[in-house]
């Protein structure tokens, strides 16, 4: 008995403490709780304004020549003479002689087709004369009857005429071999590639360079589905003299973006097959010239980003470009809590967005980057200052 005890009465003390633990604390008041409201977080805002605006759809494209041509020559001989506006970059004007093959045949052939002719010439005038002395003849001797003809020389002039015009067209031939020693085109343009030199000898189809006209210039754009709605441009459209759609293009060139301006001249009548892109071509005149920007000419093979200006306005709504997260969100403070609206994008450029729907006019729109948002937020709208810049938004 005395051993049970012993091992009971300490298990007893702690039970008893413990109780009188518990007995405590439950006897003792709950703290009375106070539930704090969310601070209100302060962001910068833009007002949403409403204007009738023109889209521009941005694109890129590389600048080609709209005249492009392989030098072939159509006669055959040495080259005794080049130009020194004939290399890889040289200027040229329309009709000036590039490359001169040696004519010296082909003087020799233009005399030759010169004496037939005069030849040929001097025997039309003798059968004329036949033909006169066989008629004269005729009427005098002859009563009765019709002479043939024959009789009065006629094949034979006949045949005298052809053969004069046979000759006239063989030194014709002659001349025309003559001038084409002379490699010319009949544009101001610029050198591409120059694959002979002087002494080398060339036949007929041989490629003696390339040159492409600086008069025009020409840019294949490619055009998604959404951008020709935007532009409300159909496939095959080709442009009126009046209502082309401008196209301004740039390009970073030793450090400065430089700009030209064109016009949308047509969109092609089909569709790429591997893309499923549609290309509009736009074309900028005189791009070595008036067209250059401060001397920088729009340069063939010159990669660009061209922004195509539309022709029909649209009612919309104007917010900045850090007032849109990811691809249609944007967030709107209204009596001081914070919506998240989903918006109609228009159309984007890298400080605007063009809304259609979802906005109003005069709604703040948050610019501030701002991390963990819910719907009913407390926010603060801060306006921007004149000439403070908005932070990237996330």
């Amino acid at each position: 008995m005395r051993k049970i005890l012993k091992v009971a009465m300490p298990l007893v003390v702690v039970a008893a403490g413990v109780g009188s633990v518990m007995v405590l604390a439950s006897a003792k008041e709950a703290p009375e709780k106070t539930i704090e409201e969310p601070r209100p977080v302060s962001l910068h805002v833009d007002k949403v304004r409403s204007e009738r605006v023109t889209i521009s759809v941005g694109t890129q494209g590389e600048v080609r020549a709209k005249t492009n041509i392989s030098l072939v020559p159509q006669v055959g001989g040495r080259i005794v003479e080049v130009s020194d506006a004939f290399a890889e970059g040289g200027k040229f004007g329309p009709g000036e002689t590039l490359i001169q093959i040696d004519d010296a045949n082909y003087l020799l052939a233009v005399t030759s087709a010169e004496a037939r002719v005069a030849e040929a010439a001097v025997r039309v005038e003798q059968e004329l004369a036949d033909a006169s002395i066989k008629a004269k003849q005729w009427k005098d001797w002859v009563v009765d009857g019709e002479p043939t003809p024959l009789a009065l020389n006629k094949p034979q002039v006949a045949e005298a005429q052809a053969k004069l015009r046979a000759a006239e067209a063989d030194l014709e031939n002659a001349k025309l071999d003559l001038a084409r020693t002379k490699i010319q085109v009949p544009f101001e343009g610029r050198v591409l590639e120059r694959n002979i030199g002087v002494g080398q000898f060339v036949s007929v189809g041989a490629t003696l360079g390339r040159v492409f006209a600086t008069d025009t210039v020409e840019v294949r754009l490619p055009l998604t589905d959404a951008q020709l709605g935007e532009l409300a441009l159909p496939i095959g459209y080709v442009a009126d003299e009046d209502r082309a759609p401008s196209v301004t293009l740039s390009a970073n060139i030793g450090g400065a973006v430089r700009s030209w301006t064109g016009k949308i001249v047509r969109v092609n009548a089909s569709v790429d097959s591997q893309t499923r892109l549609v290309y509009a071509i736009a074309e900028v005149e005189d791009p070595y010239g008036a067209a250059a920007d401060h001397g920088m000419p729009l340069a063939v093979g010159l990669f660009v980003t061209a922004g195509i200006q539309g022709v029909t306005p649209h009612d919309a709504l104007i917010i900045p470009r850090t007032a849109l997260r990811g691809e249609d969100r944007v967030y709107v403070i209204n009596d001081n809590k914070l919506q998240i609206r989903t918006v109609d994008v228009l159309s984007t450029s890298a400080e605007q967005v063009v809304i259609l729907s979802g906005l109003s006019d005069g709604e703040n729109v948050v610019t501030s980057p701002v991390r963990s948002v819910f719907d009913g937020m407390p926010a603060l709208p801060i306006e921007r200052t004149a000439g403070q810049s908005a932070p990237a938004s996330r």
